[in-house]
């Protein structure tokens, strides 16, 4: 637990959740605003960023590519850096999750969230990318939608991730959380669910 800050006569909130977007959109979509919005409160202050090669893209107005992975994680490691003292969560939707999770460690922060983390590209199961999750040591919650493509619910189960992960399932969600109308709910409900699960996985660290 951090010590409370003031300033100008308010309390800073005493958690920071800095969250990362995913290779195809920026901070601002959609997806990215209805979670930050969701968790953002007088508890928890939420710091969007985006990447080098995002930056670029608005400046240019053309897709770029995602920058090497050591652009990326060192991005992200300044990022936790410039932060003022307070229990420092980190994460992101998908490859900001994913790059999160590389850091969580090393940086020693209080809580790792990874939405929709990208296990393995779509339609390639055999090329995982859970080396780094087998030994984590940061409390994690990733929440999944049950038909991510980028790592489906049934793949997921029989994996040897490490006993600080949480798995929270989002119903019948594909990689946005986006549900099919069969199902009896929708994009909207499960990102609230999502919101709700981060929401209480911070206040149980706090």
């Amino acid at each position: 637990m951090t010590n409370t800050q003031i300033k100008n006569g308010k309390p800073f909130a005493p958690n920071i959740l800095i969250l990362a977007h995913g290779a195809g959109k920026g901070m601002d979509s959609e997806f990215m605003d209805h979670i930050a919005e969701g968790v953002g409160s007088d508890t928890v202050e939420v710091i969007r960023f985006e990447f080098p090669y995002m930056q670029k893209q608005r400046e240019l107005g053309k897709k770029r590519p995602p920058n090497g992975i050591k652009i990326l994680l060192q991005h992200y490691k300044d990022q936790i850096k410039g932060c003022r003292n307070a229990n420092i969560f980190i994460g992101g939707k998908s490859m900001g999750g994913r790059i999160a999770s590389m850091i969580a460690d090393e940086m020693k922060v209080t809580g790792l969230i990874c939405l929709g983390y990208p296990f393995h590209p779509p339609g390639r199961p055999e090329k995982k990318r859970t080396a780094h999750l087998l030994d984590l040591e940061t409390p994690t919650l990733v929440l999944q939608g049950e038909r991510d493509p980028f790592g489906k619910r049934e793949e997921v189960l029989d994996y040897p991730l490490s006993k600080t992960i949480t798995l929270h399932w989002i119903p019948d969600g594909e990689h946005s959380f986006k549900a099919r109308k069969s199902s009896g709910t929708n994009q909207k409900e499960n990102c609230d669910r999502a919101v709700i699960a981060i929401k209480q996985f911070i206040q149980d660290l706090s």
